[in-house]
């Protein structure tokens, strides 16, 4: 009986066990060396956003760094006002949230809002509640109008203009005392009654009073310069400052922060609450386009076709580009049972043993074993043994199994001319 080993495209694990490239030629994953190619012009990118970030946030810093705070002595914060207000016996309290400032509200209390607009309009409606009845006063720094409709009725921002020295304009007793100061920033229309319009930047007012039940007011500044340090000995900058913060013995400086729970008790917003509504329809046309582009697409799509390989790939190559795929993986186990398990079906025919029972470790080692003269070779080790530890033992287990095939098939030849 002669036999012949199975053809090369019937065994896709078999040449894992031949002749196998040096470890180092087979490599395909990239070396430190090229990872750092590629991406050291990304990494150059970041550390150029985060370096200019840095510059530009130091920058800015001074601008942001406790603004219009009476605690604080830079020239962007108010602390030199509060001092002066002090000398005069005007004692100043620092608010953070919304339920102190509309409680502070009182006949004797003057209630300073440094930025109205950070203000949700739940915090507006409570803050307006405590202090249109009050009969203090109420001074709102650059409101827009996102806070003006509700904290100070009847009057609307109309645009930004710039800040310079402006005179009075009007016959409000602060205004005129102060003289020129420095103001702008925002213009306002006024349709409320008895207001009082100053500063005016063309035909609108910088600075309005609005008076309000019990004897109280609200006083709309469309400038932060008069408060601030730095401008603070400016032309009647102080004057004007002093007589609109001091009218009323106690002053509540309200800073409003972003911790402050009062802005969810009017009720959470969903994001989609925050999206606009023109946003809203861009969205709808979008997903729209999408489905039609979808259902365009899906119009070419149709039952599968067997379509022949344009190029035929040798058991060779696919079997190294397996292997590959085992190296880059380091399933070691899994190559040697692939190299044993093809090993055994190919020896158990040899030795008189069915293919089916060629898995079993008490049917092809004994067989195979019986026919070796060389008592060495562990048999059941070779066929059924433990996953090798390291690449070159499963490099010789690979040899050793294609030494034990060559001798078995030899043999058989031996005794079948």
């Amino acid at each position: 009986m002669t036999t012949t080993s199975p053809p090369e495209t019937s065994t896709p694990a078999e040449p894992a066990g031949g002749p196998t490239p040096p470890a180092d030629t087979t490599a395909t994953s990239p070396t430190a060396r090229q990872l750092w190619t590629r991406s050291r012009a990304l990494l150059a990118a970041l550390l150029a956003l985060v370096v200019f970030g840095g510059i530009y946030a130091v920058m800015q810093s001074d601008q942001n760094h406790n603004a219009l705070d009476p605690r604080s002595p830079d020239a962007w914060g108010s602390r030199a006002v509060a001092q002066l207000l002090a000398g005069q016996g005007v004692t100043t309290k620092v608010v953070t949230t919304t339920d102190e400032a509309a409680a502070a509200a009182g006949p004797d209390t003057t209630l300073l809002v440094a930025v109205p607009d950070l203000l949700t309009g739940h915090q507006q409606t409570v803050l307006h509640k405590a202090t249109e009845r009050s009969g203090g006063r109420t001074v709102l720094l650059s409101p827009t109008p996102a806070s003006t409709g509700t904290l100070a009725p009847g009057v609307d921002a109309l645009t930004t203009t710039s800040v310079r020295v402006r005179n009075p304009g009007c016959d409000l007793p602060a205004a005129r005392r102060a003289g020129d100061a420095t103001t702008g920033g925002i213009a306002y229309t006024v349709s409320a009654p008895n207001a009082d319009s100053c500063y005016l930047s063309g035909t609108h007012p910088t600075l309005v009073r609005l008076p309000a039940g019990n004897g109280g007011d609200t006083v709309v500044l469309g400038a932060y310069d008069p408060l601030q340090n730095e401008y603070l000995d400016e032309q009647g900058n102080a004057s004007l400052a002093l007589q609109l913060l001091g009218a009323h013995p106690k002053l509540v400086w309200y800073l409003p922060s972003l911790n402050d729970t009062t802005a969810l008790n009017g009720g959470q917003q969903s994001f989609l609450d925050l999206i606009p509504s023109g946003w809203n329809w861009a969205l709808l046309q979008l997903f729209v386009a999408a489905l039609i582009a979808a259902l365009w697409r899906a119009r070419r799509l149709g039952p599968l076709v067997a379509e022949r390989l344009p190029v035929a790939v040798r058991a060779a190559e696919a079997t190294e580009g397996r292997a590959r795929l085992y190296r880059r993986a380091r399933a070691r186990g899994r190559a040697a049972e692939a190299l044993r398990a093809a090993a055994r079906h190919r020896l158990a025919p040899l030795v008189g043993i069915p293919p089916s029972q060629a898995d079993e470790p008490d049917t092809v080692a004994p067989a195979v074993g019986a026919l070796l003269t060389d008592p060495t070779i562990d048999v059941r080790t070779l066929l059924h043994g433990p996953p090798p530890p390291d690449d070159a033992a499963l490099l010789r287990l690979a040899d050793e199994l294609d030494a034990l095939e060559r001798s078995i098939l030899a043999k058989e030849r031996y005794a079948n001319p």
